[in-house]
């Protein structure tokens, strides 16, 4: 195989693995806590050859990292997802497909490309309904055994699901339903979404489509106990300019940005629209109802990183978010107002937040997420979307407390409750990618005592390469508390 290209997304951090490893017994330094019993999955990209064009990391190979905690001790598996297009580029032995722009695929594998119903899988995880899913926003969720990590194939909800997902799906953790979402629901670059929600066993219970303002990446959205809210926010989708090479999704903050509220248990009729400033969130922390009023913690960017203006220059992008509160009022089912506030102080930025997942969709107090702190050596540049920090955020009364590496690259962190603990109580882990090592190691971290740093960590012997999101799935003799 030939080397990775120089081009940052397939250096250092985000450099592929070319295996895949099972280590049953990892190194632990320190202390991994007793009552931490489950298993932490995290899913990213990895390319299994160089590509043959221009490279996004958000197109590359899926692959799964597995972690089972049991009783103070971790083991660690990957695995790639072996998809329709990954077993035709090992078949070929080569890069076939191409990044961004399906335009740029070998014509050959052309017509593949557009009826493929199991993309990349790269990008999130979930586990609902007895199934471990892996999402991406292009195409059906694909599935994993959970022990084994063998790839099971596209999952279409015995065969009611004809369109793609979300990476972001809401699980409500009292019902256990979960409510998902995808865009161009009725084809490529159309400004059709789709609503719809699985019960807790797994079964597709309904389904409706809707038109938005335009053609808008939706990444993800927002779920409360009554209402679920669609930001059509301008990362606007053209086909026109992807057929002649162009940026297919660009930054265009002349488009407006426009908040749909819908109940939860409405139709498509009943959803209104509001105007909100121009921003981008690629991730909300939570969102609840309070005295008439719809309160949402979202991951600000005045303009995103990643995607161009549509002439295809760069955007002039803070990278670093901040978390901003949004406050819609309601009169009844209608919206009335909007204000954003940012609520982090601006030293603190913040992407892929958490919160203790008891507490989804209501009223809550604590989010954790990724930052930056620039006083430690970490390479970072101001062109990477990497973070060093982990930071644990109060909502209520907005305290900080943090904990930097003086090498390491963190990864979304992901909160675990202590079984009957109250909101917060807990462990936080994240995986963090060591720069003068060129290693990896899960760290755990008391949830309350951020800025105390890792009170264990399970050493990983190479690394683990950026990965987008990931989820928990207890051991099985867990039962979570409700709210």
């Amino acid at each position: 195989m030939e080397p990775w290209p120089d081009n940052a997304f397939l250096q250092g951090y985000y450099e592929p693995l070319t295996a895949e490893c099972t280590a049953p017994d990892l190194i632990i330094e320190g202390e991994i806590p007793k009552d931490l019993n489950g298993t932490f999955y995290r899913n990213g990209p990895n390319p299994q050859f160089p590509p043959q064009n221009e490279y996004h990391f958000f197109t590359g190979d899926g692959m799964v990292h597995a972690f089972e905690f049991n009783n103070g001790k971790v083991s660690h598996k990957n695995r790639w997802a072996r998809t329709e297009r990954f077993k035709i580029e090992r078949k070929l032995g080569g890069s076939y497909f191409s990044g961004m722009n399906p335009l740029e695929t070998d014509p050959k594998l052309l017509n593949f490309v557009l009826t493929d119903k199991e993309g990349v899988a790269n990008t999130s995880i979930i586990y609902h309904g007895g199934r471990l899913l892996l999402l991406e926003e292009g195409h059906l969720p694909f599935e994993m055994d959970p022990d084994t990590l063998e790839s099971e194939g596209a999952w279409n909800y015995y065969g009611k699901l004809n369109t793609v997902m979300t990476a972001h799906p809401k699980v409500d953790p009292v019902t256990g339903e979960l409510v998902a979402f995808c865009y161009m629901a009725t084809g490529p670059f159309s400004e059709d979404l789709g609503y719809y929600k699985i019960d807790k066993d797994g079964h597709l219970t309904e389904y409706h489509t809707f038109q938005t303002p335009y053609s808008a990446m939706v990444h993800d959205f927002v779920v409360t106990e009554n209402f679920v809210i669609f930001p059509i926010l301008p990362i606007a989708g053209s086909m026109d300019r992807a057929m002649v090479g162009g940026p297919p999704f660009a930054w265009e903050p002349e488009k407006g940005a426009k908040i749909g509220v819908m109940p939860r248990n409405g139709t498509p009729e009943e959803m209104q629209w509001i105007e909100c400033d121009p921003c981008y969130v690629f991730h909300f922390a939570n969102g609840y109802e309070k005295d008439g009023k719809i309160i949402i913690d979202a991951c600000h960017f005045d303009s995103p990183p990643l995607f161009p203006m549509a002439d295809g220059t760069p955007t002039e992008a803070n990278i670093h978010p901040r978390m901003n509160r949004w406050e819609i009022t309601m009169d009844g089912n209608t919206p009335t107002a909007i204000t954003q506030n940012y609520t982090a102080p601006e030293s603190v930025s913040g992407e892929f937040p958490v919160i203790d997942p008891r507490y989804a969709m209501r009223e809550y107090e604590h989010t954790w997420f990724t930052s930056t702190d620039r006083t430690k050596p970490a390479k970072i540049p101001d062109s990477d979307y990497v973070y060093n920090a982990i930071v644990h955020f109060n909502v209520k009364t907005n305290e900080v407390d943090s904990y930097a590496f003086e090498h390491g690259y963190v990864s979304e962190p992901m909160f675990v409750p202590v079984e009957g603990g109250a909101e917060g109580e807990g462990y936080v882990i994240s995986c963090v990618y060591d720069d003068s090592t060129n290693m990896s190691d899960l760290c755990v971290f008391d949830a309350q005592n951020i800025k105390a740093g890792p009170i264990g960590k399970a050493k990983v012997s190479h690394r683990v390469p950026v990965c987008f999101h990931g989820t928990w799935k207890p051991a099985e003799t867990y039962t979570p508390a409700g709210v």
